[in-house]
């Protein structure tokens, strides 16, 4: 798929199908997501691929956010692995994982799928389900899937600020 139209049809999707994602589709999608830039590439990411209906029905209970995903990718950092930026000791291991998050939304788009990056879930609760995941900061959740036949972008989907509030020339 062209990028411009993977960007322009990408929108959170709230109602997906029970249709599984075919396994060499969220291995294209993983593998986006590996290769996704990181900071000084320290690499300080790690994903968890959910898939299991066992593992994806405890799963909705750290989060509202449940839509019927057959697949949640689990985005973690781990800051004592990350990149530091010298001037202010900023740690870019968040920044890093948002950057490999971003990378999986737009692959599962360009593989035909939707998704909806979640931030409001329980991390503490998560890291209970999620094997090896006490070491990280869990970032987001990211359900993926085919939309449902009624599946359509939120109203405010389209409302965006004005480039002159966005951005600032300096030409």
């Amino acid at each position: 798929m062209e990028f411009n139209t993977v960007l322009q049809r990408r929108y959170s999707c709230r109602s997906f199908a029970a249709q599984a994602v075919e396994q060499e589709k969220v291995e294209r999608i993983l593998e986006v997501g590996r290769i996704a830039p990181t900071a000084v590439n320290k690499q300080p990411v790690h994903v968890w691929a959910v898939s299991e209906p066992g593992m994806l029905e405890a799963i909705k209970g750290v989060t509202r956010s449940n839509y019927g995903a057959p697949l949640i990718l689990v985005v973690g950092c781990r800051p004592a692995d990350a990149w530091v930026r010298r001037y202010d000791g900023k740690n870019g291991a968040e920044v890093d994982a948002a950057i490999v998050a971003t990378h999986l939304l737009l692959a599962a788009e360009n593989e035909g799928l939707s998704t909806l990056w979640v931030g409001s879930f329980d991390p503490a609760l998560l890291k209970t389900i999620l094997p090896d995941a006490d070491a990280y900061e869990l970032v987001a959740m990211i359900n993926v899937g085919y939309p449902s036949a009624d599946s359509t972008p939120s109203p405010m989907h389209g409302s965006r600020i004005s480039m002159e509030e966005f951005v600032t020339k300096l030409v």
